[in-house]
């Protein structure tokens, strides 16, 4: 009895000195040191406590985005049936053709590539999201589906429909249902700056002066088409924003455009020409949105400096951070300028909207990829960054297989399904950098912080937690590259090893020649490992490679110098 009171009152000691060290944020004394705790947080770690889970919570962070034009996506099963959608002087063109810049008809205000259809549909859309999912994507993005005269539907004729060639509202219900039934999420294009010329309300308003609809719109002799129009389009008449009614229609009341597709399933919009909008109506959209639907999402189409934004959208399309990447790896910007101009928008913007940012390389309105970088090394160098960079990596429908496309409507052209297959290396190349960023949590929504270097682009991307770690260092020159870089975490001990996130999946340890070869999808050689010394990395890199470390927590043998950090 007395060994047992003993015992007790040595035990309660101890539970006491377990508890007391952990309301001061010690180790505990009794933990054996291979048994890592989140007691070994430093009070860096403890003012970041609860943020990146709060990230991963929200699906809008680090998302995987894959963009599809609905017309040139997936070949109609019904196509026979649709060809009455398509009359003259609209030209229903073959799969296997190319699109090529038309003519502009002076009747229509319009180009006639923009009236050559490949009808494409929702329902063959919703035939191919297998292939979509396969990739690993989190959401998709659809182009304007709602009722237009053109194949690219940015000239609305009703928003409150769906485009007849590409099927009804129902037919938006069912693929948002099976988009989420494979636990993706679904964004539109919406179009809400201006109208197309042949929408009947435009028509009326523009008849009838006193028409309800007149103030809908802006008319006026300074106007050479007697009404103001977008970016000098003359087809593309823009909507009175000013105008209550016009707001309620489209975001501001229950039944009003915005709300009621979210209603419909929809998860989120993307606004085109964001900038002409402005942001406090911006600002009020995105309110009703997340109102209607809490967590759903606004990402606008603006292409100046992100910084003042936010809040008026969740997230912008990175046009800035596009163009630093693509002229980086093209050798027009240095890599010590394209690092700080990085680290100036995150620090302005906030890295909470960065994240929410689409970050694209290509998009309907681009030269495709291939055809912008046509170097294979200088473009797998810019899709690294952008998986790596924060930010949520949007994919352009076909660019994925190595699809080629010049100007407008060159960049448009149909899925070239029989590139998608397991033997395409572009493919395979993706589906990689994919994984990588869907992998690692310190990719999907952790911080950033540059690593001091000359001739390397090189960034951290971090969290709380030391092993989430992952650093990337790019050398976008045309020589080989051996420097000395500093890597400003306390947390990454020295003498240790580094692993190599990109190299041949049969080395588990990464080396300066290996992670650069690695980078151009050479087969890794044998070399010393990478250790990072007191805070410094001596890596050498190749013309247009790249190194993505990680450093190694449990080494073979038992003992981690990282034992005791979180």
């Amino acid at each position: 009895m007395t060994k047992a009171i003993i015992y007790g009152v040595i035990a309660a000691a101890s539970l006491l000195a377990l508890n007391t060290n952990a309301q001061a944020g010690k180790p505990p004394t009794n933990q054996p040191p291979e048994q890592k705790s989140p007691l070994f947080a430093n009070q860096f770690d403890r003012a970041l406590a609860g943020q990146f889970e709060a990230r991963e919570r929200d699906w809008r962070n680090g998302a995987v985005v894959y963009q599809v034009l609905v017309d040139r996506f997936a070949p109609s099963a019904t196509l026979a049936d649709k060809k009455s959608l398509y009359p003259s002087p609209k030209i229903l063109r073959r799969w296997d053709e190319l699109p090529q810049r038309g003519t502009y008809l002076l009747d229509a205000q319009l180009w006639s590539h923009e009236i050559d259809f490949w009808g494409g549909d929702l329902e063959s859309l919703n035939t191919k999201l297998d292939y979509i999912k396969s990739l690993n994507a989190d959401v998709l993005y659809l182009n304007p589906v709602h009722h237009a005269y053109t194949n690219h539907k940015y000239d609305a004729l009703d928003y409150m429909q769906v485009s007849p060639e590409f099927g009804t509202r129902e037919d938006v219900k069912k693929l948002a249902a099976s988009v989420h039934g494979m636990g993706m999420k679904m964004v539109l294009d919406g179009v809400f700056n201006h109208m197309g010329h042949h929408a009947n309300i435009f028509k009326e308003a523009k008849e009838n002066a006193n028409s309800k609809y007149r103030d809908w719109f802006v008319f006026g002799a300074q106007f050479k088409t007697g009404a103001r129009v977008w970016d000098m389009a003359e087809s593309l008449p823009e909507l009175n924003l000013e105008n209550q009614a016009v707001r309620n229609y489209i975001y501001a009341k229950r039944d009003s455009v915005v709300q009621s597709y979210l209603r419909d399933g929809v998860d989120g919009w993307r606004l085109d020409v964001a900038r002409d909008i402005g942001f406090n109506f911006l600002s009020e959209l995105t309110q009703a949105a997340h109102k209607q639907k809490p967590g759903s999402l606004i990402v606008g189409e603006i292409a100046n400096y992100p910084k003042e934004w936010f809040p008026s959208v969740d997230g912008v399309m990175n046009f800035t951070l596009r163009e630093i990447i693509l002229q980086t790896v093209l050798g027009k910007i240095d890599a010590q300028t394209s690092t700080r101009m990085v680290s100036r928008i995150i620090d302005d913007a906030g890295i909470e909207p960065m994240l929410k940012s689409w970050t694209m390389l290509d998009n309907h309105d681009t030269f495709r990829l291939a055809t912008v970088v046509p170097n294979e090394a200088q473009r797998k160098l810019a899709q690294v960054l952008q998986f790596t960079l924060p930010g949520s990596p949007n994919l352009y429908y076909g660019s994925e297989v190595g699809m080629t496309g010049g100007d407008d409507p060159e960049m448009r052209a149909p899925m070239r399904w029989d590139l998608a297959n397991p033997t395409n290396a572009t493919l395979r190349w993706t589906q990689q950098l994919i994984n990588l960023h869907k992998k690692h949590r310190a990719l999907r929504v952790g911080n950033f912080r540059t690593i001091t270097a000359n001739k390397l682009l090189a960034f951290e991307r971090y969290t709380d937690r030391v092993e989430d770690s992952v650093i990337v260092i790019a050398n976008p020159t045309n020589t080989e590259v051996n420097e000395i870089v500093l890597v400003p975490n306390s947390k990454l001990m020295d003498n240790r090893l580094m692993i190599n996130l990109m190299a041949d999946s049969n080395s588990s340890k990464a080396s300066a020649a290996a992670n650069a070869l690695a980078g151009t999808m050479t087969p890794a050689a044998p070399a010393s490992p990478v250790k990072i010394t007191a805070a410094l990395l001596n890596v050498v890199v190749p013309a247009h490679g790249f190194l993505v470390l990680q450093p190694e927590i449990h080494p073979d043998g038992g003992y981690s110098a990282y034992k005791r950090v979180q």
